[in-house]
């Protein structure tokens, strides 16, 4: 006699927002595999997890529309069962339970345990730090503390994710450690607040001593700093990154405005003044260093004299790297009791001629590195070339090293020499030196 056989689950994880989701949904991936489940990212799969991002409009909305995309599904019988976590579960899950009821379960942003169980699997203590990484095989984000003490006026963060918590220096070496026995040869440290890091577990912030500490790891090439707050940046780590090779010239400070009114406002602690003497040291300590950062226009009052100030200011700096966002009013958050009076076409208008301005200084930056060899790693090959990227540019937001496939051949997750012959405003041509 024929038995029917059992459908076996499989776990689809989708993975919205930023790079700290995405190191969420890694380490959720791995304990699910690690209870035996079938587990994948962004395939296909009869159960979904969908991990959101609830930062700004434009995040929320994409993380809305999924959510609802995936409850059709559901009641069309496509997928068998839908589960929600992450920052917009955390901070509206009354009303999307009220909203989309055809969602089995939401989680927050710290019921990893809960989210487990719903899944039919245990929480391992013992598997802290392991992750299925999802990003390309030679770098990993490595995620050195959660949450945010910062008073910033228009960020929900502190909603979301909560206070500042540093991971201890042995764990995370103890995760690099593993990230390298998986061929991990980059790690891009995160957090909401790089600067603040060790400042609860060790009462001093304490990022020169974990670098110290990462640098040691075999297998581990380049290690990079994202999102590091200004004020407080201890100085330290700059000495550090000048004599360590492993360490890369590179920093994400976002500073979000240089207008000292609207930076009162935004509740930053700093100043014009302050900020661009910061810049003059870190430029002085690493004159090779590429700073990234980011900025918002359309902040609740901003003149066209406090946008004037940011956009001569963006000229005068020459950021090597820049993004810019338009204004988003949040609610909780303290400059939600401003009046949002920028009208929209007036941010976005302001946000494309920063980037126009900086559009042109990548062009002349780029320009001069023409002629020259720069170490790369190679991350994928799309379409006709072998991407690549310097040590002065981070995955997905930076420029790439393109290397014509019809002509060289170089291995994915592996370094090579590259010689630009041409640049665009954020792209470089280049062979690979043999």
């Amino acid at each position: 006699m024929r038995t029917k056989s059992v459908k076996k689950n499989r776990i689809n994880v989708i993975t919205l927002g930023c790079s700290k989701n995405t190191y969420d949904s890694e380490v959720l991936m791995g304990q699910l595999k690690a209870s035996g489940k079938d587990v994948v990212h962004e395939q296909e799969g009869n159960i979904v997890v969908i991990n959101t991002c609830g930062f700004i409009d434009n995040a929320k909305a994409e993380s809305v529309n999924t959510i609802l995309e995936y409850a059709d599904k559901k009641e069309k019988g496509l997928v068998d069962k839908v589960f929600v976590t992450g920052c917009l579960s955390e901070r509206y899950r009354p009303d999307l339970e009220k909203e989309i009821p055809n969602v089995d379960q939401y989680f927050g942003t710290t019921e990893l345990p809960l989210l487990l169980k719903a899944l039919g699997a245990d929480y391992k203590h013992e598997l802290l730090g392991e992750r299925l990484t999802t990003t390309p095989k030679n770098y990993a984000y490595l995620k050195i503390a959660e949450g945010c003490d910062r008073p910033c006026s228009f960020c929900a963060i502190p909603i979301m994710r909560g206070k500042h918590v540093s991971q201890t220096i042995e764990k995370l070496v103890k995760e690099a450690e593993g990230l390298a026995k998986n061929g991990v040869k980059e790690l891009i440290l995160i957090a909401q607040d790089l600067t603040y890091y060790g400042l609860d577990l060790y009462k001093k912030r304490n990022l020169a001593e974990l670098l110290e500490n990462l640098v040691k790891v075999d297998g581990i090439e380049w290690i990079r700093l994202h999102y590091a707050f200004p004020t407080g940046f201890p100085m330290d780590v700059l000495e550090l990154m000048k004599r360590e090779p492993k360490i890369c010239n590179y920093i994400d400070i976002p500073l979000q405005h240089i207008s000292d009114s609207i930076l009162k406002s935004m509740r930053r602690g700093t100043t014009k003044e302050k900020t661009t003497k910061l810049l003059k040291e870190f430029r002085k300590a690493v004159p090779e260093m590429t700073i990234r950062t980011t900025l918002i226009v359309g902040y609740p009052g901003e003149s066209q004299e406090d946008f004037e100030i940011m956009r001569d200011w963006v000229q005068e700096m020459k950021f090597e790297r820049l993004g810019c966002f338009t204004y988003s009013h949040e609610e909780n958050t303290h400059a939600y009791l401003l009046d949002d009076n920028v009208p929209e076409e007036i941010k976005q208008a302001r946000a494309a001629e920063i980037m126009e301005v900086q559009s042109q200084i990548s062009w002349d930056l780029n320009q001069e590195k023409i002629g020259q060899t720069f170490k790369c790693i190679i991350d994928r090959k799309e379409g006709q070339y072998f991407v690549g990227r310097t040590e002065f540019d981070s995955p997905d937001v930076d420029n790439e090293v393109l290397i014509d496939a019809a002509k060289f051949y170089v291995k994915t997750g592996e370094f090579v020499y590259v010689k630009i012959f041409d640049a665009t405003e954020f792209d470089l041509y280049g062979e690979p030196i043999k």
